[in-house]
């Protein structure tokens, strides 16, 4: 059929609308995905509209950050919430100063005013992650309040070896009952000066350079991520010296595009005066209810399931989880259910566990097992798991080393 030069021109048009739409449109379900309502100037954070825990209850807010539109050279981030349980505001401001633009090095300083869960460990150089709905923050009941001055500097050699610097001082407030023993006394607040470096390697990923950016093509693995971090005492610093070590990597095992494994380490260390809110916990997620169906709640990523929570602090740790994925039985709108079977593996110790009084605890130093299944999807992104602990820290009551919970699941 032939069409006038004006037919082809209105058909480019419409096919070049058409690309710009789609783009659009896969532009704002990226900023979704990650957790962003992208607007002109300002991208919301829906990390901080609502969430809920044990000591807080529920936490309301407002955050996010400064987009490109405004400048792609500095931006400005923080959010400020409110917990009704404790009946508190907490805040966090923060700016950065983009150095160089093909290394991604950038300048970062923040002042912070809130809780963290006691015994968690952040690197500097995880990705964003932005979950609809995080199961484990339900039922975390041990938190230390902290106002924190940090300065940083994240620069990327390459694409796959991504680094973050950073400087922080803190004002530690424990909010449960805590007495943290040294030779120098007993404190029951204290400020902790420290520095921090971390590396993120991801080898075996594949870019491919763009005008603005290198766009990954291929999502290798395995991904490593290291850091250091050196805790300061004296009159300028803080009240404690002390040094970790936190490794971590993951692996997945690709067997087609709807069946794989994945194999996840996570290790760390702590040597010197380290308090019980910068040590580790092994990523519990059980509460401590009499029968099985009380304890019903919702599963986690990368939780122990039977493991309850506070049960366990060490200054050294290892846990390595395994995860088979199958191909889901049948898809259609609403469902698409999978089976995945699981098992995880936990050990630790407490050099000098007397030092942290108040609070009562074991050790991991005859390793933690525990084993199951999900069968995720199967309505609306819901599915259900069951993980039975065993081993030396089995149970007496055969119900109370089983965990019956939801899971959810949702995929942009």
């Amino acid at each position: 059929m032939y069409l006038s030069r004006a037919q082809v021109i209105a058909q480019d048009i419409s096919e070049a609308k058409d690309s710009i739409k789609a783009a659009k449109k896969a532009e704002f379900v990226h900023h979704i995905g990650n957790g962003y309502i992208p607007l002109k100037y300002f991208n919301l954070d829906l990390r901080y509209l609502v969430k809920y825990n044990q000591y807080e209850g529920f936490r309301t807010g407002l955050g996010g950050t400064t987009s490109n539109a405004l400048s792609d050279k500095f931006r400005i981030n923080g959010y400020a919430v409110y917990g009704f349980k404790d009946a508190q505001y907490k805040y966090s401001i923060g700016t950065g100063l983009r150095l160089n633009k093909l290394h991604n090095t950038w300048f970062n300083a923040s002042y912070t005013d809130d809780l963290q869960e006691t015994a968690s460990t952040h690197f500097l150089t995880d990705k964003r992650i932005f979950q609809f709905f995080e199961p484990r923050l339900l039922n975390i009941s041990l938190f230390y309040h902290h106002k924190t001055k940090s300065a940083s500097l994240q620069h990327d050699f390459g694409p796959k070896l991504n680094s973050e610097i950073q400087y922080s001082s803190s004002e530690i407030n424990p909010k449960f009952d805590y007495r943290f023993i040294t030779d120098e006394g007993i404190y029951t607040n204290y400020n902790l000066s420290m520095a921090k470096v971390a590396l993120y390697w991801s080898p075996f990923d594949i870019y491919k350079p763009t005008e603005n950016e290198h766009k990954k093509t291929h999502n290798g693995y395995p991904k490593l991520t290291l850091q250091y971090t050196q805790g300061f005492n004296g009159p300028e610093f803080g009240d404690f010296s002390f040094h970790k070590v936190d490794f971590k990597s993951t692996y997945h095992f690709i067997y087609n595009k709807e069946s794989h494994s994945e194999i996840d380490l996570v290790t760390g260390i702590a040597i010197g005066d380290a308090p019980l809110t910068h040590l580790y916990h092994a990523y519990p997620n059980n509460i401590n209810k009499a029968t099985i169906m009380q304890r019903f709640s919702v599963a986690g990523l990368n939780s122990f399931e039977t493991m309850y929570f506070n049960e366990f602090f060490s200054d050294m740790f290892s846990v390595v989880q395994f995860k088979h994925y199958f191909k889901p039985f049948y898809y259609s709108t609403f469902s698409r259910p999978q089976l995945v079977l699981l098992s995880r593996f936990a050990i630790g110790d407490m050099k000098n566990k007397y030092r942290h009084q108040g609070i009562e605890f074991d050790t991991l130093d005859k390793g933690y097992l525990e084993s199951g299944f999900e069968l995720n999807q199967l309505i609306f992104g819901f599915g259900l798991s069951l993980t039975y602990r065993y081993g030396a820290y089995h149970l007496p009551e055969l119900e109370d080393n089983f965990a019956l919970k939801f899971t959810f699941n949702v995929t942009l």
